[in-house]
Formats: structure tokens, C-alpha cells, sequence
């Protein structure tokens, strides 16, 4: 895809996508639809190696000087093409369907939980009292939280706590396996160590979902040595991390490499549940650095990928059916999953699925849904198309 990609979908949402080299063309477009629309508001994710967030707020400024957004880096992108790499993309979303609030809150590392709590709730009871189930509208929230900040477990659950009844999902900010730093901006304000948090209020009839594809093996890893508040396990069964884990699949520690972590996650049960604990790198010292937290004495499990194929058409089906047909998914998809594809070679597959399900969004850090943050998931919200709308269109 070497030129810019528009397609307007029928529940109010345009998507724009762009390489690099004709991103001039984007902006234009952009500013046209803004110019001509004035969307209640824009969801922006971008390749680091290809864009930075200075010149996004530069030319939101030049292009989109009135629009509400934000806008975060990836670790790849979901176009209405499928999968790719280094791109630009924005979701405007229409005033006619939506409405939106959002808010950023910093440094998320160390601000009281109690705080984060008190800001969300007053948040939500605002924008219910102006957007009310009474008027037949329905709410979820959209979270965006810079995903090198090791705190997206907390912050996933304040927000749920504040948010009380409205369910929640998200990504966690990428820079493509660089682990360096995430770009996160809310309205020309870039911070890092932040989460933004996106009210909606929407009459178009939407369903939040989750879908992985792993089994839990027999195999065991027993945490006996971790650093929690770095995400870091030094041991497992009181030997060395990465050589235990290596030992566990079948390698040499040597060996270990991204491939072999998104091949091999390890999952923890949590409420008669399976959840993935990824691994993010393999450390000098032979630790293994993960997505999401770790403790001493947690019980991990080797777990065994099935087809994420098959596991992902069956639950886009199901969300067919619910809906009535689906006509947009927003989608937050983890990067290991997008390993894993490419290791299995169904790469081309999965973004067949995808670009057949108007699924778009970005390959994340971790995945944020209802109360939890996870990896190795699909997350999203599949919209389907309001009864007035008119034939997509794209271009």
C-alpha cells in the first residue's frame, strides 16, 4: 500500500492510513474531512520509525486546528488493508453517532490509585449526566496508557473502579520492540508516563470482546525470585530464568528470542481463567523482563497456542450474529500475536480476517479489557451499522 487509504464506514467512523512517503497527501485529506465534517473526534496511531509526535501535533494543528484527539505510537498498524508496518492512520469519528470526553492523566507511576479513581468517576458522572441512556445512548471508554510505564495493571483497574458500570478495553502505546519509549498525546499535549481515557457515548449498537488462542499446559514455572515493580523474573523453581524457561520448551537459553516468547507464552489462572504473562526480552544477566506483572510465588504455566485463525473467525462470527453484521471493528491487537502469526506463517491469513471484518487499530504492548490488562489478545469494539446509514464508501 504506497498511497493514502480513506474508507468511510456506515456507523460514523472514517479511516484514513498512510505510508510515509505520502504523507502529505494525508494531511491534506485530513484537513478536507475535517474542514467539511468537524468530527466529534480523531483517533490517530503511528510507526516511530517512520513519525514522531512533534510533527503529529504540528500538522493536527495546521489540519485539524479545531478537532479533539489523541494520538499514540505502535508496534504496527491494522489498516482496512490488514496488517502492516509503518503507517499512519487516523479514525475520525462522526458528530451525527458520537460523542466523546477525554482525559489524560501523568505521571501514572506514581499517582495515588485514589486519585486516578476519584478523576475517572467525576469524569463518567459528567458525561453521563449530559449523555444519558435517556436520550438512547450507550457508553463504553477507550484507554490508551504508554506501555514502557509497568504500571497498566493499576491504572487498568482504577479506571474500572471509576468507571463503575461502563465497560473499558484498550492498548498499550508500542515503539516497535524497541523498549525505549511510546509516544502518547491528548489535544497537542505529549507526556509519557500516561494513560488517556476516552469517554463515548454512542446510539450505533456496539459489543466489546476479547479473543486469544492458547491452552494451558501441565508445565509449571514457580516465580522464586523477581523484581515486581520492573516486571522482571530472576528465577524460576529457584534456577536461573531463562535457562528454566528455555529448559520448559524444549531450547537453548541461547536461543531465546522473540519468536520463541510469543511461541511459548506462559499464563497464570485468575478466576477460573487463563491470562497470558508475556514475555517481552531476555535480559544480560539471564532474567526475563515481562509485559505484565510477576510476583514471588505466582504458579506460571507453559501454554500452547492454537490456531488463531479459526479462534478468531469464531468469535468475529458470534459478534456477527449478536450485531446483525458487523460494519467496523476497532481493534487492539498484541504485537505477539502478530510474532506468532508471522513464526506460523499465517501472516497473510489473519490480516485476510481482519481486512474482511473492517477490523483497524494498532499492534499493542499489552491489551486492556474490563478490569484487566493482557497480552497475547485481540481486544476490541465491532460496531454495527445504524439503520439510516449510507453505503460505505472508500478510496
Amino acid at each position: 500500500m504506497d498511497k493514502v487509504v480513506i474508507k468511510s464506514y456506515g456507523c460514523g467512523i472514517t479511516s484514513f492510513s498512510t505510508p510515509v512517503n505520502s504523507a502529505s497527501e494525508f494531511w491534506q485529506s485530513l484537513n478536507v474531512h475535517c474542514a467539511q465534517n468537524q468530527p466529534e473526534f480523531i483517533l490517530l496511531f503511528f510507526s516511530r520509525d517512520c513519525f514522531n509526535g512533534k510533527d503529529i501535533i504540528s500538522h493536527m494543528r495546521e489540519s485539524c486546528p479545531n478537532a479533539k484527539y489523541a494520538a499514540c505510537s505502535t508496534a504496527g498498524e491494522i489498516t482496512p488493508m490488514g496488517l502492516s508496518d509503518g503507517q499512519l492512520m487516523a479514525l475520525c469519528f462522526d458528530q451525527k453517532h458520537f460523542n466523546t470526553s477525554p482525559i489524560m492523566l501523568s505521571p501514572i507511576s506514581s499517582t495515588p490509585i485514589d486519585e486516578i479513581v476519584a478523576d475517572v468517576h467525576q469524569t463518567k458522572e459528567t458525561f453521563i449526566k449530559e449523555y444519558s441512556p435517556e436520550k438512547g445512548l450507550k457508553h463504553f471508554a477507550l484507554c490508551l496508557i504508554d506501555g514502557l510505564s509497568y504500571a497498566e495493571e493499576a491504572i487498568t483497574a482504577a479506571f474500572h473502579w471509576g468507571l463503575d458500570e461502563i465497560p473499558l478495553l484498550g492498548g498499550s502505546t508500542g515503539d516497535n520492540l524497541e523498549f525505549s519509549d511510546t509516544s502518547l498525546i491528548l489535544n497537542g499535549i505529549e507526556k509519557p508516563d500516561s494513560a488517556v481515557l476516552i469517554m463515548v457515548a454512542t446510539d450505533v449498537a456496539f459489543e466489546l470482546f476479547k479473543s486469544d488462542n492458547f491452552v494451558p499446559t501441565e508445565n509449571k514455572l514457580v516465580v522464586t525470585k523477581s523484581d515486581p515493580d520492573k516486571r522482571i523474573i530472576h528465577e524460576f523453581n529457584a534456577a536461573p530464568a531463562s535457562s528454566e524457561y528455555a529448559k520448559a520448551i524444549g531450547i537453548e537459553p541461547g536461543s531465546l528470542s522473540p519468536q520463541s516468547f510469543a511461541s511459548h507464552p506462559l499464563v497464570i489462572r485468575v478466576g477460573g481463567e487463563y491470562y497470558c504473562r508475556s514475555i517481552q526480552k531476555m535480559n544480560d544477566d539471564g532474567s526475563l523482563t515481562f509485559f505484565c506483572a510477576v510476583d514471588n510465588g505466582i504458579v506460571l504455566r507453559i501454554a500452547k497456542p492454537t490456531g488463531m485463525i479459526d479462534s478468531t473467525n469464531q468469535v468475529l462470527e458470534q459478534l456477527q450474529e449478536k450485531l446483525g453484521g458487523i460494519d467496523m471493528v476497532l481493534g487492539f491487537d498484541c504485537v505477539l500475536r502478530k510474532i506468532d502469526a508471522r513464526n506460523r506463517q499465517v501472516t497473510q491469513k489473519i490480516s485476510k480476517v481482519y481486512q474482511n471484518n473492517n477490523v483497524v487499530g494498532f499492534n499493542t504492548y499489552g491489551e486492556q479489557y474490563r478490569s484487566m490488562h493482557l497480552n497475547q489478545t485481540l481486544t476490541g469494539v465491532a460496531f454495527s451499522k445504524p439503520k439510516d446509514a449510507s453505503p460505505e464508501a472508500a478510496e
